[in-house]
């Protein structure tokens, strides 16, 4: 579904991307992760056309992504960012409406997908009249979701979208998270740094470092054939300190 041919992105001085290539396939999860400033989110940025590589091409669904298509391609693409980025002034209904209303979807119409996505993602429907300050992260989570889900998109791009969350409530929406995407069988591309949650949604996992592509798998085989020492320090600094005291305690 999208290809990206010698992608390279530098931000001033920063090189952010080191021309990579990737294929990323349609209906799997594709989970993005490494350290902060590797060039995750950048990836995503340039699959949607928020920004523009120096080199190289982004292709989604054998169209090129530039900024002429860039807007026609973004109506078959749902983004979900890292604490929602839900308009303040507007209810959740408002929210999730959005763009169904910009493009003239009638208020029947735009009722009747509701209907189907609070029941996907467990939102109450009478939350629909609240704005986002009078609801929870987790709420506003699944209302973000339910905005880059309005218009059936053909894959759904989400950058951190539980990171911000604390650890009970962030279990419950990853398990919501991957019913939700197994019911729909889209295409999904998520940007993650925890190897727990990479391993748990992903199908395919791509570990970046310093803008480059390090090893590509699954997650049992970046545990048991890493393509770099780099490989294992990452998955072993994740370890919990309660994970070595069950280990010390047999």
């Amino acid at each position: 579904m999208i290809t990206i041919e010698g992608v390279s992105k530098t931000y001033g001085k920063t090189t952010a991307l080191h021309s990579i290539d990737l294929t990323i396939p349609t209906g799997q999860t594709t989970v993005f992760i490494g350290q902060s400033g590797c060039g995750k989110s950048t990836i995503l940025r340039l699959i949607i056309g928020l920004i523009q590589a120096e080199c190289g091409s982004v292709f989604f669904e054998g169209t090129r992504v530039t900024p002429e298509t860039a807007i026609s391609l973004r109506r078959k693409m749902g983004y979900v960012i890292q604490e929602g980025g839900l308009f303040p002034h507007l209810t959740a209904y408002g929210n999730v409406a959005l763009m169904a209303r910009y493009l003239g979807w009638s208020e029947e119409r735009i009722k009747e997908r509701l209907n189907v996505l609070t029941e996907l993602t467990h939102f109450p429907s009478e939350g629909l009249k609240r704005f986002p300050v009078q609801l929870s992260g987790g709420q506003q989570q699944r209302v973000s979701l339910m905005r880059a889900l309005m218009l059936d998109p053909d894959v759904l791009l989400l950058d951190e979208p539980l990171g911000a969350l604390d650890p009970m409530i962030r279990a419950d929406l990853q398990v919501d998270l991957k019913a939700i995407f197994q019911t729909l069988g889209k295409t999904v591309v998520l940007v993650t740094h925890d190897i727990a949650e990479a391993g748990f949604f992903g199908d395919v996992i791509t570990l970046l470092r310093d803008g480059r592509v390090l090893q590509k798998g699954t997650l049992e085989e970046l545990v048991q054939s890493p393509a770099d020492p780099f490989v294992t320090r990452f998955i072993n600094a994740q370890r919990s300190p309660l994970d070595s005291m069950k280990k010390d305690l047999g």
